[in-house]
């Protein structure tokens, strides 16, 4: 079982590797999840699904952890062309909906992701009320994290609890895609100071996307990102996508370009999967 999770050591490597199991294991059916939760982690666990999103409430007498589960299947990025390619500049957008409110809190002008919404959307009402439910039940320090698009979830799940009174802790997330634009990041940097810690393999190509426009691109991280790996082989990793710049017309990708793109991200998928990430993290002291 992993050391417990440590309340003051704000992006600890502990923390770190106890959350990154926690994404791990969100990608188990419910059966084989809650036991796996229990038995590596010590946390009582259940699954939150609604349609594509789940997302587990894992518990203890000390903590509260929401792990979000990535694409359906932990070694493909199949599904994920389109939201993080095809049309993310489409999807880059003013939320509108039940959670229009919530988010446009963030400011004028600050745009998200309509994938990463949408999909946090399907299971928030659940999983609120689960999360009120425990908290009522037993005040502690709420976690959340996610690998892939369960970061990207992650991460706005964790701006909508902080306006529903439940107030988040700290986010860990690994591998995961830009969420929004500058204005809506500089919020979360803003609201989350100290609080998110954003770990990325420096060959996994989905901390680069989404990407449309190779020469000027909307999308922008929050802080804090966390490198994992030799820093010596980012600006490699960047070069070949900018690469493509070149090539594309008015800066957007068209027609097989976008194919070739999309075959350096798959090529690159090993360096994006969950064991990669464990193995770095255990180097960490």
């Amino acid at each position: 079982m992993l050391a417990p999770l440590i309340e003051d050591a704000a992006g600890s490597p502990p923390n770190a590797r106890f959350l990154a199991k926690a994404s791990e294991l969100a990608y188990l059916p419910a059966d084989k999840g809650a036991a796996a939760f229990a038995a590596e982690l010590g946390l009582n666990a259940r699954l939150i699904s609604v349609d594509n999103t789940q997302a587990y409430v894992a518990q203890n007498d000390d903590h509260i952890v929401v792990a979000f589960r990535g694409t359906e299947s932990p070694t493909s990025l199949e599904g994920l062309k389109d939201w993080l390619l095809t049309d993310a500049v489409n999807l880059l957008i003013i939320p509108q909906g039940r959670l229009g409110t919530d988010l446009i809190a963030a400011g004028v002008g600050a745009k998200f992701h309509q994938g990463f919404v949408g999909a946090f959307e399907e299971v928030s009402t659940p999983l609120f009320s689960a999360l009120k439910e425990e908290t009522a039940r037993r005040d502690r320090p709420i976690w959340v994290t996610g690998h892939s698009l369960g970061g990207a979830v992650a991460l706005i799940c964790s701006w909508v609890m902080q306006r529903h009174f439940l107030s988040v802790h700290q986010v860990y997330t690994y591998g995961g895609p830009m969420i929004g634009n500058k204005l809506a990041t500089a919020a979360y940097d803003k609201e989350f100071a100290g609080r998110v810690f954003r770990y990325v393999n420096i060959p996994d190509p989905v901390p680069l996307l989404p990407t449309v426009s190779l020469i000027a691109n909307e999308y922008i991280h929050c802080q804090k990102e966390c490198v994992l790996g030799d820093t010596g082989g980012s600006d490699a990793a960047l070069g070949q996508f900018q690469s493509f710049a070149s090539r594309t017309v008015n800066g957007v990708l068209q027609g097989t370009l976008m194919d070739d793109l999309w075959k350096l991200v798959t090529d690159r998928v090993n360096a994006h999967l969950l064991p990669s990430y464990h193995t770095l993290l255990e180097k960490l002291r």
